[in-house]
């Protein structure tokens, strides 16, 4: 098991703030991420629960924007850069965006949206399209063969692709925080080895969005995204962070000192604001990383964005 996984798990099981969260051993959780990534067609029925299917279009773009400028060099190097839209919702409407924003970076982007609701399968194969197709499964993350390329297209492809990016908006917010190790860790070992998992939370029309970034190893960043026009401070993003850290935000943990520090930062940077909310933000962000590890790209700044290490929010570190 990946070192960032033993630790997220131990920190669940010293520090879980609810007593109806569960808690796992090592060696539980070693024994059931042992079998993943099982080959397709040895799960008999997908894995998870239906989410409400809430969606709506363009509601994932800060996400999607955040996912072609930072992962777009690793979909260019891969020779099968295969997408998934895990939990797509009611309709495909996030499957179709993320295809046409993914392409703009690397023109051979597939994208497969899963849903484990198979009405809701039915609903999106209407619009599939080149590059696009719709599967019913869930954590286990079925993907098609080459049997869906047109004949003469490309190169045969694996049975059991890995995919570069799955991308999961607004998937676990229904599930137990203590549960939440074990799904990204089933989910990170379906990944390609230059792979990436993206899972967070967002509003419904998309303006405030926090989620986590994980490789194959483990969690390695959160990012905050927003609006800035209709953010009153940085903290009011606290209610969109991902199930991991959602319950997190009290005093003595990491995630709450952050948010305390970035309203502090967009405070003091208040004379900015005469130049714009835009600038008020990156003044802030650029006071914050004085101390915390805050990502040093200045141009995701400028689009209301801030990326900060996973280690440094982790559940149960204190600051």
């Amino acid at each position: 098991m990946p070192p960032a996984f033993v630790t997220l798990l131990s920190m669940a099981v010293r520090s879980t703030p609810s007593s109806s969260s569960p808690s796992f051993s090592a060696s539980s959780f070693s024994a059931s991420s042992s079998s993943v990534p099982r080959p397709v067609g040895t799960v008999t029925r997908p894995v998870g629960t239906v989410t409400r299917g809430t969606t709506h279009q363009n509601r994932l773009r800060r996400m999607d924007r955040w996912i072609a400028a930072v992962h777009g060099p690793a979909l260019r190097r891969s020779p099968d850069p295969v997408v998934v839209d895990l939990g797509y919702g009611a309709a495909p409407w996030t499957a179709v965006e993320l295809l046409r924003r993914l392409r703009a970076a690397e023109p051979r982007t597939e994208v497969v949206g899963i849903e484990i609701d198979p009405a809701r399968v039915a609903a999106a194969v209407p619009y599939e399209e080149d590059g696009l197709r719709f599967r019913h499964g869930g954590f286990e993350i079925p993907l098609p063969g080459s049997e869906t390329r047109p004949r003469g297209v490309g190169t045969a492809l694996p049975a059991d692709r890995r995919p570069v990016l799955v991308r999961a908006a607004n998937v676990l917010r229904q599930y137990e925080e203590g549960e939440v190790a074990a799904v990204w860790a089933r989910l990170c070992a379906r990944l390609a080895p230059d792979g990436l998992l993206v899972e967070g939370t967002c509003d419904e029309i998309g303006r405030r969005h926090v989620w986590v970034a994980l490789g194959p190893e483990g969690p390695r960043t959160v990012t905050f995204a927003t609006r800035l026009g209709s953010l009153g401070r940085p903290s009011d993003l606290a209610e969109r962070l991902p199930k991991a850290l959602i319950h997190r935000n009290v005093p003595g943990e990491p995630v709450h000192a952050f948010l305390r520090d970035f309203d502090r930062a967009w405070a003091a940077a208040a004379p900015y604001a005469s130049f714009g909310a835009r600038q008020r933000w990156v003044r802030a962000v650029r006071d914050l990383s004085a101390d915390w590890p805050v990502g040093s790209d200045a141009r995701r700044w400028r689009q209301g964005e801030v990326t900060v290490e996973w280690a440094a929010l982790a559940p149960g570190g204190g600051r």
